[in-house]
């Protein structure tokens, strides 16, 4: 054998020609060495030992590990820490205050080795260049102050206020995670555009609360209290002359003799608009649109019912409605270009991976070819030899068969046949498991076995019990053969390759391993038969044969990948907050010994996680700010601060990471609508070609390769191995599709640009803008055929009311008839005085609008035709919805006194107002936006009914005998008052009033009479599942 040195000769040359093998060339990959500063802390090179061993270990990834631990074992300590009122505090608290000092070490050491490694400040890539550096720097020099001071002074000075910085430690978790960095970073790159929003929500909010101070500074002390006790009425309001009168033992007055000063007003003095501050803080709390009702009519209360509701109504539409919701429309535009960059940056990055690919290859063909023309020694020798060996190769091989043929056995026969039916079997069975029937028949038993679960409820008879029990036996093992027979159909890797099968598989197993250990009384029923519900889940798979459906659960899936980061980032965010509100509200929310502490509180881990959770979602959550404003004295002293709290709460949480999850799912529902409404385009367009002589039939097979593609599970072959080509040519078919949107994206902006009046034809999701279209009016001419089989389309009279009812003058007229007939409504009285003049003049002008409304019917119905012909009169709906109101006030002129039910018909004409939908083309074009807008919502419903039956079903399972009747606490009530502490809460419910005999005036108990939201059957808790979806009353 030769080898190719740096200097052969080859031997059958006649020349001398020295051949060096040329250099192979090395792939270029890895990251460059980071470009350290030569000096860190003025004094330690790079070649110092003890930097060296700082770089080490700080770029050691066990390290990190256990930094990272660390902070986690920090945020397990800090939510083990109970606060007490008073200071008070036992020995847990004690050992974990021990314990914090080792952990302020460990991350001081981090610290320390980090600047060594890394330098402090003044070169590139120093330790405090770094955002998430100069965070851990600040925690742990706030950590040793805090400690510092602690020792040195002792107990007269306190350190709770720096030890609640301590909270911030689990932000340290970001800079370990780098997923978490990208999510915070794309948010902080939002935050330029969201400042222009801030300062316009701040300008409203400085408006507003000016014009409140003006208005309502110092309405809202008055209250009713009683002359002879001199002792404020029990459930004090604001009242005055003009709004709410007290009775006549009571006065209403700012000065209360009885505690020598004035009323705080609503909410302990919180909610007025009595200064600057306060008064912000009120429009802040109305513009969130939670208790702005309250506000408004205690303001009412105060100073009357005639224009303070203006006030109100125009800062909620303005500020809530409009400024807010700005907040959305730049997460989501802001979202939309990171997602479009980000995929720019992929498409570079594969671009120039492509192009390195390419040099490789050059650079290794280039090296092939060089090789080539060395000839080494011998090669002529080891040819020939070549040709000799495969003719005894091939002999000896003839004659090995030959031999295995006469030794194979019986039993190796009959093991073939075996096999050879097997596979026939399973390829029968699969062809069965993956047929339309057997899965529309899965569907109806998941249907049937989910009613059987529905039908459980509270106080069920035994008969009912026997028959679900019964059932429930049947489903298992219809469910355990099915499980079965895909098992022996796809094989184990084939079937666990689909999410619903490993789902099925884990209901399955739990169902039998409940139903085996509760009938031989081992254990008490789990509910783990409540996971069969979730089985619903099945019916997302119908979406095989449903394409919009399919393409919104696509974009939902999409959504939840997309948020998953975002997720963690919001629970990180939880998880911070409620450490801080232990750290500043625990403990503190215990008032008086007559008030019962509030649930919504921060004296554990757990309560202040859902106290946070609760303010995130926006319900009562003024109620827990005034809990925290009260804790710390009132609005008199300090304690107006702890808003800033509950404030920073609410934005960061409610306005900023909460719609950033809506951002993320508006953005993916809309490349779904988009992408059902390209590919009706794209079965039109192959409807068509298909009748042509030529059809496309590579293009109608991508269409039906793309749909199973994009709704079927992954399927593996007989072997359980994955098809390869198959995978490769979805690929294809996907960048086909994305090729295909693009496109016609841009083919539908040129359509748009060059049509003069908008039509909505199609529901796509991205429509153009109101704003970028003009609007031009274009008279329709006079429909062929004759009107009413008497004028024809040339007749004069029929001309002339085509002139009339398309001139500028007479739309306008009916315009403000109809607007001035919509005015007389609303003075009409809802029962109507006897010989009242006012009555007999708007009963004139009902007969006045009713002829005018009657003749304009007339003519546009002899102008356009009536229905028979294309361009009809009442081929629109809007023109019927005009035909109804005229007929109900002939209807209601007519027969006035006659039958009860013509003056039912008499509300319809509330829909009079609706005929100027016609006349105003701008008003038109959003009505149909909107009814657009609820067609494409029906998938959207039907997956929200679902799953909100669902979890009703899991609902009545789980919580059926906790909310179901007021007899279970009947026990607990002695003669309406409660007398355990432990159930004050459910107990006052129940018994009608506040806990303890010193607080009279409860209501009596009716134990009939069940809980208003419950979940003693599925109807009860569908409404208990929708009432907290709405956000409210959660």
């Amino acid at each position: 054998m030769s080898t190719v040195g740096a200097g052969v000769t080859s031997p059958g040359q006649t020349g001398a020609r020295t051949t060096t093998a040329p250099k192979r060339p090395v792939r270029r990959g890895g990251k460059p060495p980071p470009d350290r500063p030569q000096r860190a802390l003025f004094c330690l090179y790079l070649k110092n030992p003890i930097r060296k061993l700082c770089i080490d270990v700080v770029e050691w990834k066990p390290f990190e590990y256990l930094i990272l631990l660390t902070i986690f074992a920090n945020c397990v300590a800090l939510a083990v820490y109970t606060p007490f009122p008073n200071g008070d505090s036992n020995v847990t608290n004690g050992i974990l205050e021990k314990i914090e000092y080792i952990f302020l070490v460990i991350f001081t050491v981090e610290c320390i080795m980090k600047i060594i490694a890394y330098g402090f400040l003044m070169h590139q890539g120093a330790y405090l260049r770094n955002g998430w550096n100069l965070l851990d720097f600040t925690i742990v020099v706030i950590g040793m102050i805090s400690t510092a001071l602690s020792t040195l002074i002792g107990d007269s000075f306190d350190v709770k206020a720096l030890r609640a910085f301590r909270v911030l430690r689990p932000l340290r978790l970001v800079s370990g995670v780098p997923s978490l960095q990208v999510v915070l970073n794309s948010i902080l790159r939002a935050m330029v555009p969201l400042l222009h929003i801030a300062l316009l929500v701040l300008f409203v909010i400085i408006i507003y609360a000016i014009i409140g101070l003006e208005l309502f500074s110092g309405k809202m002390h008055n209250t009713c209290y009683n002359a002879k006790t001199e002792e404020i009425v029990d459930d004090p309001h604001p009242c005055g002359a003009s709004g709410f009168n007290c009775t006549e033992e009571f006065i209403c007055s700012e000065f209360l003799p009885g505690i020598n000063g004035t009323w705080d007003g609503p909410n302990a003095g919180i909610t007025n608009f009595d200064n600057f501050g306060l008064s912000m803080l009120t429009v802040f709390q109305c513009i969130t649109l939670e208790g702005w009702t309250d506000v408004l009519y205690n303001i009412q209360d105060a100073m009357g019912r005639t224009w303070q509701w203006s006030y109100f109504v125009s800062m909620v539409i303005l500020g809530a409605f409009f400024v807010m919701n700005l907040i959305l429309g730049v997460l989501s535009g802001e979202f939309s270009k990171e997602r479009e960059k980000a995929k720019a940056r992929g498409d570079f990055h594969k671009l120039r991976e492509k192009q390195q690919i390419e040099e490789d290859l050059k650079g290794y063909l280039d090296w092939i070819t060089q090789a080539e023309d060395i000839e080494p020694e011998g090669e002529d020798q080891s040819n020939q030899d070549a040709r000799n060996n495969p003719t005894n190769e091939m002999e000896s091989t003839d004659q090995l068969g030959e031999e295995e043929v006469q030794q194979e056995s019986w039993f190796k026969k009959r093991k073939k046949d075996f096999e050879r039916i097997n596979r026939r079997m399973r390829r029968s069975c699969r062809k069965a498991v993956k047929s339309q029937t057997f899965y529309w028949l899965i569907i109806v038993l998941v249907f049937l076995n989910t009613g059987v679960l529905a039908t459980e409820h509270y106080q069920q008879p035994i008969w009912l019990d026997l028959f679900q029990e019964y059932t429930n036996m049947f489903f298992i093992a219809l469910f355990t053969m099915e499980m079965l027979l895909k098992l022996y159909s796809l094989g184990f890797q084939g079937y666990f390759v689909s999410l619903f099968n490993r789902f099925d598989c884990f209901v399955v197993i739990g169902s039998i391993a409940e139903m085996i250990l509760t009938n031989t009384n081992v254990m008490p029923p789990l509910g783990i038969s409540v996971l069969r519900c979730v089985r619903l889940l099945r019916v997302f798979k119908v979406t095989k044969y449903w394409r919009s459906l399919s393409n919104l659960v696509a974009s939902l899936l999409n959504s939840i990948q997309s948020i998953a980061s975002l997720l963690l980032l919001l629970f990180l965010f939880i998880v911070i907050f409620a450490l801080l509100g232990m750290q500043v509200f625990g403990g503190r929310f215990n008032f008086n010994d007559t008030q019962d502490k509030p649930r919504s509180n921060f004296d554990s881990f757990w309560q202040s996680l859902l106290t946070v959770f609760q303010i995130l979602t926006g319900e009562d959550w003024n109620a827990v700010m005034y809990n925290g404003i009260e804790a710390y004295g009132g609005v008199n002293g300090f304690g107006v601060l702890a808003c800033i709290y509950f404030i920073i709460l609410f934005i960061c949480g409610n306005y900023i990471l909460l719609n950033v999850f809506l951002a993320i799912a508006v953005d993916n529902l809309a490349d779904a609508e988009s992408l059902t409404a390209i590919e009706k385009e794209e079965e039109e367009e192959a409807q068509n070609k298909s009748k042509s002589p030529t059809p496309h039939e590579e293009e109608e097979n991508v269409e039906e390769e793309e749909e199973e593609h994009s709704v079927e599970e992954e399927e593996t072959e007989e072997d359980g191995q994955y098809d390869g080509e198959r995978s490769e040519h979805d690929e294809e078919v996907e960048s086909q599709i994305k090729m295909t949107i693009d496109n016609e994206e841009e083919y539908e902006e040129e359509q748009n640009s060059q049509d003069d009046q908008v039509e909505v034809t199609r529901d796509t999701a991205r429509p153009r803008r109101l704003s970028e279209v003009t609007i031009v009016k274009k008279i329709r001419p006079i429909p062929k055929g004759s009107a009413f089989f008497i004028f024809s389309s040339k007749n004069r009279f029929r001309v002339f009311c085509h002139w009339l009812c398309n001139h500028s003058v007479f739309g306008n007229v009916i315009l403000v008839c109809i607007m001035v007939s919509s005015a007389l409504l609303a003075l009409e009285e809802p029962i109507p005085t006897a010989g009242s003049e006012m009555g007999n003049i708007l009963k004139i002008f009902d007969y006045i609008f009713t002829a005018i409304f009657s003749a304009e019917l007339l003519l546009k119905t002899i102008s356009y035709g009536c229905i028979l012909h294309d361009g009809a009169f009442l081929r629109s709906a809007f023109n019927v919805l005009d035909l109804v109101v005229v007929c109900v006030s002939i209807v209601s002129i007519y027969s006035q006194g006659a039958m009860s039910v013509v003056k039912i018909l008499r509300v319809l004409r509330v829909l009079r107002p609706l005929r100027a939908i016609n006349r105003a083309k701008g008003l038109k074009h959003v009505v149909q936006c909107v009814i657009v807008a609820v067609k494409t919502i029906g998938n959207i419903v039907l997956v929200t009914c679902l799953l909100q039956f669902m979890f009703a079903v899991i609902g009545v399972q789980l919580f059926k005998v906790g909310t179901s009747s007021p007899l279970l606490f009947m026990s607990k009530c002695t003669y309406g008052y409660p007398y355990n502490n432990a159930l004050s809460h459910s107990i006052n419910l129940v018994c009608g009033g506040t806990r303890g005999p010193s607080r009279p005036g409860l209501r009596p108990i009716n134990p009939h009479v069940p809980l208003k939201l419950s979940v003693r059957d599925v109807c009860c808790a569908s409404s208990a599942v929708y009432t907290p979806s709405t956000r409210s009353v959660l």
